[in-house]
Parts: C-alpha cells; sequence; structure tokens
C-alpha cells in the first residue's frame, strides 16, 4: 500500500515550523526545497520518501511531544517577549524547548490555568482553529451576580464591535452568589478572541476580577500545581480532541427565513 500523501504546509507545521498559514508564508518566499527544486504551495509529499530542505536543513517530525501547563498569572503566553518579562517558554525544561513545542492558544496576562505546549502542529490546528469547535472551560469571580436577562444574553452569544459579530453560543453553569455581593462562575466556550471572557461580561456592566481556564476539550486540569508541567500520554490527548458530548457548549442553530 503507497505510502499517503500530505500538503507540503501541513508537513511542515506537523513538523514544528508554526502554524500551516506561517508555513504556507515561508513556502511563498521560496525558502522551501523538494527533493532539491523550489517548492510552491499546493505541492504535496509523501513523508519518509520525498525530501523537504528548509535553509539547508532536512525536515523531519520530530518525536511527538505534548504537554500541559499550570500558568500562572503574571506570565506571557509567547515564544519570548519584548519588555523583558518571563514567558511560559521560560517555565519549562530546556529539553523541552529544544523539543520545538509552542503554546496551543494563548492565556492573557492576568489568567492562570490550563496551557497546551506541543510540538505537533496538526494538533496545535485542532486545538486552536475555531472550526474544530475545540471547547475550554474557565472558573471566574465576578464583579457582581449577572441577572437572569445578562445570562441568557451571554449564553445566546454577544456582539463585540471591533470584531464586527457576535461570539458563539457559551455555556454558562455553576453560578454562586457570595455574601460580599461578587460571584462565581463556570463558562464554556470554544472561541478564542482576545480577551473574550472578560468583554463578553464588560459589555454586561460585569467585570471578572480572577480568571482560570480549568479543562481543554475533556483534559482537565485536576491537581497540577500551579507553575508545574506535565508531558501528556495518547489517552490524555484522545481526551483533549474528543470530550464527553455532554461537556460541549451549545452550537448555534441555523434556521432559513420563513
Amino acid at each position: 500500500m503507497p505510502s499517503p500523501r500530505e500538503r507540503l504546509q501541513k508537513y511542515l507545521a506537523r513538523c514544528g515550523h508554526g502554524s500551516r498559514r506561517r508555513a504556507e508564508l515561508i513556502i511563498e518566499q521560496g525558502l522551501v526545497k523538494v527533493n532539491g527544486k523550489p517548492a510552491s504551495l499546493g505541492d504535496q509529499i509523501t513523508p519518509g520518501k520525498d525530501l523537504v530542505v528548509l535553509h539547508g536543513e532536512t525536515i523531519v517530525p520530530p518525536r511527538a511531544l505534548t504537554v500541559m501547563y499550570h500558568k500562572t498569572s503574571g506570565t506571557i503566553t509567547s515564544t519570548h517577549d519584548t519588555h523583558d518579562r518571563l514567558t511560559v517558554m521560560d517555565m519549562l525544561p530546556k529539553k523541552m524547548v529544544d523539543q520545538g513545542v509552542l503554546p496551543a492558544g494563548r492565556l492573557d496576562l492576568e489568567t492562570e490555568g490550563l496551557l497546551i505546549l506541543t510540538n505537533d502542529g496538526d494538533l496545535q490546528h485542532r486545538i486552536t482553529h475555531p472550526r474544530f469547535e475545540c471547547t475550554k472551560e474557565y472558573f471566574a469571580i465576578l464583579s457582581r451576580a449577572p441577572a437572569f436577562r445578562e445570562l441568557a444574553a451571554l449564553r445566546k452569544g454577544v456582539y463585540l464591535p471591533d470584531v464586527g459579530k457576535k461570539t458563539s453560543p457559551a455555556m454558562l453553569n455553576r453560578l454562586r452568589r457570595r455574601k460580599d455581593g461578587t460571584a462565581s462562575i463556570h463558562i464554556q466556550i470554544h472561541e478564542g478572541l482576545k480577551r473574550q471572557i472578560r468583554r463578553m461580561f464588560s459589555g454586561q456592566g460585569i467585570r471578572v476580577t480572577y480568571l482560570k481556564r480549568v479543562s481543554i476539550g475533556g483534559l482537565h486540569l485536576g491537581d497540577l500545581a500551579a507553575g508545574k508541567h506535565r508531558t501528556l500520554s495518547k489517552r490524555d490527548i484522545d481526551l483533549l480532541l474528543d470530550p464527553p458530548k455532554r461537556d460541549r457548549p451549545p452550537v448555534r442553530k441555523r434556521t432559513g427565513r420563513r
């Protein structure tokens, strides 16, 4: 049986050279050669048979490595920072960084919780691209409890002016009112817009004073201590990509006009 062919940009991403879009840009710049000839966008290769070269180096898939990390507040989700602040990459052993793991998505500076880092470009794409609807669950403390109509609006999706569209439906549950007038709640979304949850509540006149991501897909942060990491097994990754249906937020239904 012949080896399956693969799009060149997907292969580059799988080999740890950024996202598929970044790989496309690298190809368009003429930096990649396949079997000694300049590659073009749209080329397909047979892994293990065709020779792919970037910057004079042969590109081969690294040993797959995916880790979960409990991000702390004040740490930047980036590979570097121009203001000399600590990044999540500073929190991992050098041998992991050298294997090419990169953050799959971002958490804001003040946000804590579960972050996935991987050198598998295809897995990173599955976690971050909106069309795969990979659910992320957050625990939030709010400046006040939302009213019923505000909860209804958040569940349906709220309009963000700078994006020019509504957010997708969200799942909100486990609302707890506190004696000091604040409240806590769990939110599940599958989008990853910048500061999305904080902006969703801000539009209702509610401030998020604490935010922590507790799960991605079916993978939960659990008792992993703040600032610590662990390598994921195949079972963990399966949970990440295929959570139980009850853990998924509602999907916006499309209806035709009458």
